[in-house]
């Protein structure tokens, strides 16, 4: 079986499917693997890496994309589609109702497509959890880029000008982003605070050196798999306001709520941005979604009372050797899974398969 990993062509896309190791360790498991010459190039992996660990090295995408599976990081675009040989595979990471053009493509194509986007969150899924991986890198980075964008220091400091206090932190959702975005801000010595409808996660803050803001929620605002849900209109107007009050003391806030399927909540209001702070700074990580911020826009920095509002977007890619690294750990958990014989073997009793699996037999199962 071949396995083909094309460079990634979407506009400011850094990371690559499959590092040199892991595509070494696919060599030695018996698969035949090549890449696209200069597809790990801009993640620090050069072609020379991939020859060593016994991958080959391929000049177009046209020969990575007519692989028996195609490994990508973002979805394929409408002429990359047409490049998949008829009757092969392809894994990505990407939500179906978004691309669907493409996902209409791999089903002419008969391409037997799947999304690590849709895994379930159980416990055989866990190595091949992209969405956590990626988010690891993402809370990682927006803590970095508020440090960059604030006035102010994160740590106390004692200096012969006297002390200056550290800065306050509030985190807006303490999933796996909000959590290393917690853990990120603590290192850098910040007083770091946090709220999430879902109380089960008081004590991961807590862990971590964190205050969790208690709010009377009175329903359950926790779904299967363990993501938050979406809440009653009365409970999120109370919510508006309780953070309204909490947003007041804080220098920076860094927003990672989203609710899987939908759009992300609003949670900051833009008559609260006007209660906060001049110099303050929030990073709205939920802003490809909507945004956790009334006030954010995607890809575009926003100034509002002196409140500096940052809407980035792809982080991961922003630190793509490493995001790569776990990315290609997390695909080819998936790949061997999939796999049999060097064969790939499409069995929808397995719930990984079954959810994760777009377009199957020149069908669409997931739009």
């Amino acid at each position: 079986m071949r396995i083909g990993v094309p460079k990634e062509t979407a506009a400011n896309e850094r990371r690559v499917a499959l590092t040199p190791d892991v595509a070494g360790r696919l060599v030695k498991a018996g698969l035949s693997v090549v890449v696209e010459r200069g597809a790990g190039e801009a993640a620090s992996f050069g072609d020379d890496a991939y020859g060593a660990a016994g991958a080959t090295p391929v000049a177009t995408a046209a020969e990575a994309f007519g692989s028996d599976i195609v490994l990508k990081v973002q979805p394929p675009s409408v002429q990359e589609a047409r490049l998949c040989r008829e009757g092969s595979a392809l894994v990505a990471l990407f939500q179906p109702a978004a691309e669907r053009e493409s996902v209409s493509q791999l089903a002419a194509r008969r391409v037997t497509a799947f999304s690590l986007a849709l895994l379930p969150r159980i416990t055989r899924a866990q190595p091949m959890d992209v969405l956590s991986s990626q988010a690891t890198v993402a809370g990682y980075k927006a803590v970095l880029l508020a440090a960059v964008a604030t006035g102010r220091f994160f740590p106390m400091l004692v200096t012969a000008a006297g002390t200056l206090t550290p800065a306050r932190v509030l985190v807006l959702g303490a999933g796996v982003a909000g959590l290393q975005a917690i853990a990120t801000a603590r290192r850098l010595g910040a007083v770091v605070s946090a709220f999430d409808v879902r109380a089960a996660v008081k004590e991961q803050v807590e862990s971590l050196g964190a205050k969790f803001l208690e709010m009377q929620i009175g329903e359950q605002a926790e779904a299967a798999g363990g993501y938050a849900k979406q809440l009653s209109e009365e409970t999120h107007r109370r919510e508006l306001a309780f953070l309204a009050q909490q947003v007041k003391d804080a220098d920076i806030v860094i927003t990672t709520a989203a609710i899987p399927g939908k759009r992300a909540p609003i949670l900051i209001t833009a008559d609260a941005v006007g209660g906060m702070k001049p110099g303050s700074v929030i990073v709205d990580l939920a802003v490809e979604t909507g945004g956790n911020c009334e006030l954010a826009v995607a890809g575009t920095d926003v100034s509002r009372n002196g409140v500096l509002i940052l809407g980035p977007v792809n982080l991961p890619s922003t630190l793509p050797y490493h995001a790569s690294q776990m990315y290609a750990r997390n695909i080819s958990s998936f790949l061997l899974h999939v796999t049999r014989d060097g064969k790939l073997v499409v069995d929808f009793d397995d719930e990984i398969m079954r959810e994760t699996c777009v377009t199957y037999a020149g069908e669409v199962r997931k739009s």
